[in-house]
């Protein structure tokens, strides 16, 4: 340690304190901080000390009396001498929020020294971001946890617990279930990542004709014909191009590749989003309450306000633009500007789907209030009601006259959900319309950040948004694998809806899209009681005595948000179709004990 004393040598009893900054929110209690000494003496000792205090290259020197135990700190002492060296202006830095950091002179506390047993760690709670405090993601949550831990422990001892496996109906992840990918899809991968085989004999009779040939378009598009090597920040131009013809053909108006930025998934598009809108907590953003935990966390870690409209559950979870206008206006009157509105269609957790009508309402609404408007897409293939269809607020508002300079639309995409499932290839993209150009050069630098997106997940956006057509050799295959899956998860849903509308105190609205139900549940007085007294929220609690007793996975409705009063759960329509009787059969025994357990008749 390099001393700064005007005494030479420095007595070794000597304790120096550091004036620095910390973070937001310090008081003079709060900034007592330092390395080594955590005790403090009774006030009746604190005459052993006195304090002796001098500028010297910004530190405060401290002397003990003789016979006082250096391994203890009189804190009031302490504090009232560095907060007089902070009025007195002895230290001239720039005051955010502060902090003491004490030193001592003598060797075993020297906290750079590596041997120090009561050494602080350098990163712990009260110093990290509170930001990343304050951001929460039920979906992968307690819950999670504990389930990952009982997993574990039926691995080492499967007599351990009363069920064999562990039923994960907590996340939208297709394939850790046993859905298989898309042949077709697979084999332009495969294809693509190891093009030395294309030139083999035998390829012809391993992959289809079109999986060759698409893998040789795609190849030719990329520098190098490298799958590892970067590409253009917003993604391969080839594979924007073919996500903009998809666009194309499935609104019915143009759509330009220019616009395109291509995203490992499209969680770093709402991140991207996010941080270009969000400059202070003085910047809102409108979400749906219920809502995916992605946008609360997003605006928690980019340091915004989110402000909530809630969806109308006694309409099937209706968005009703009276709710935006309240909202807004609430808003509004505490200072915040509310930047743009979130709107996930079909929904997440509630699974409905907007009717046309009710998406040019919410278009005119966000127009006339100058919002951007933010629509999480990533579901449209999974419609099961055949009433309904999908209609992207691009093609809505489009239809309505809108272009360019009327609004200001960004659509997000995923591989991960859909048919397709392909949640660990991280693949998605964000459509930007409505920006300006030097606003859009600034998306551009941001994406420019992370260099690119991976190639894999851009092959797959490209090859969802342009699947087999009719006359190729895969589209059969590719058809009936698509509408397989799309029609198993329709009765999947049908089924667990059903049963949660079968159990006590439980109701269900209908699952027109998505993959998830999002069932009500009323629970007992004595159940909320016990909650309480576990310091758990109700639906938690219920939530995880479920898992202890059956290991069925769901996510509490807390997590999401919801009316204070009520509670829901999350359940994902994802387990293989020949699994759902169990899990229904499960979670009925398991329903019924509980009810009376609180009941009080067991």
């Amino acid at each position: 340690m390099e001393w700064v004393t005007i005494v030479d040598p420095p007595p070794s009893t000597t304790f120096y304190a550091e004036y620095q900054n910390t973070g937001p929110g310090s008081t003079v209690d709060q900034r007592i901080k330092w390395a080594d000494y955590r005790s403090s003496i009774p006030e009746a000792d604190a005459g052993k000390f006195t304090v002796k205090d001098e500028q010297q290259g910004g530190w405060i020197r401290m002397y003990p009396l003789p016979g006082a135990d250096m391994r203890r700190f009189v804190i009031g002492s302490a504090r009232n001498l560095l907060h007089r060296s902070h009025q007195n202006s002895l230290f001239q830095r720039p005051l955010l929020s502060s902090s003491y950091r004490l030193l001592s002179s003598s060797p075993s506390a020297d906290p750079s020294s590596s041997s120090s047993s009561t050494m602080a760690h350098p990163v712990a709670l009260n110093n990290i971001n509170p930001k990343v405090l304050e951001c929460e993601y039920a979906v992968r949550g307690e819950i999670v946890t504990l389930a990952q831990k009982l997993q574990e422990e039926i691995k080492a001892k499967p007599e351990s617990h009363p069920f064999e496996e562990i039923l994960y109906c907590n996340i939208g992840n297709p394939q850790s279930l046993g859905q298989q990918p898309i042949t077709f899809f697979r084999e332009v991968l495969a294809l693509c990542d190891h093009p030395a085989i294309l030139d083999k004999s035998e390829t012809q009779g391993l992959f289809s004709a079109d999986s060759i040939e698409r893998a040789w378009q795609i190849l030719d598009q990329i520098p190098g014909r490298a799958t590892g090597a970067y590409s253009h920040s917003q993604g391969v131009k080839g594979l924007r191009d073919a996500i903009a013809a998809g666009i194309e053909a499935r609104d019915g108006f143009p759509a330009d590749p220019n616009d395109i930025f291509l995203t490992d998934g499209a969680s770093p598009a709402v991140h991207m989003m996010m941080q270009l809108l969000i400059r202070s907590e003085k910047d809102g953003i409108l979400c749906p309450i219920p809502q995916y935990p992605l946008y609360s966390a997003s605006i928690a870690l980019h340091g915004g306000s989110l402000v909530p409209y809630y969806l109308d559950e006694a309409t099937g979870w209706g968005l009703e633009v009276s709710e935006l206008k309240k909202q807004l206006e609430t808003a509004r009157s505490k200072g915040i500007t509310v930047r743009a509105l979130v709107v996930i269609n079909p929904g997440n957790p509630t699974g409905q789907l907007l009717a046309e009508e009710n998406q040019k309402a919410i278009v005119e609404f966000c127009k006339q209030e100058g919002l951007v408007l933010l629509a999480d897409e990533v579901y449209q293939e999974n419609v099961y009601v055949p009433e309904k269809k999908f209609h992207s607020f691009k093609k809505v508002s489009r239809s309505m006259g809108y272009g360019e300079k009327d609004i200001s639309l960004v659509s997000f995409q995923s591989v991960s959900k859909g048919y397709y499932g392909e949640c660990g290839k991280r693949g998605g993209y964000m459509e930007v319309t409505g920006f300006g150009a030097d606003v859009r050069e600034q998306i551009y630098k941001v994406a420019s950040v992370n260099l690119c997106s991976n190639i894999s997940g851009q092959i797959l956006a490209s090859l969802v948004m342009s699947p087999p057509k009719v006359g190729d050799e895969s589209y059969e295959s590719y058809s009936a694998e698509r509408d397989g899956i799309l029609s198993s998860l329709a009765r999947r849903a049908k089924t667990l809806e059903d049963a949660f509308n079968k159990l006590e105190g439980v109701k269900c609205n209908k699952a027109e899209g998505a993959m998830y139900l999002f069932p009500r549940i009323e629970l007992p007085e004595k159940a909320i009681k016990a909650a309480e007294a576990a310091k758990k929220a109700p639906d938690a609690y219920y939530c995880q005595r479920l898992l202890t007793a059956t290991g069925i996975v769901f996510v509490p409705g807390s997590g999401f948000g919801q009316v204070p009063g009520t509670w829901h759960f999350r359940c994902t329509i994802l387990p293989q179709e020949e699994k759902i009787p169990s899990v229904v059969s499960r979670l009925t025994d398991f329903h019924k004990s509980f009810m009376d357990e609180f009941r009080g008749l067991v």
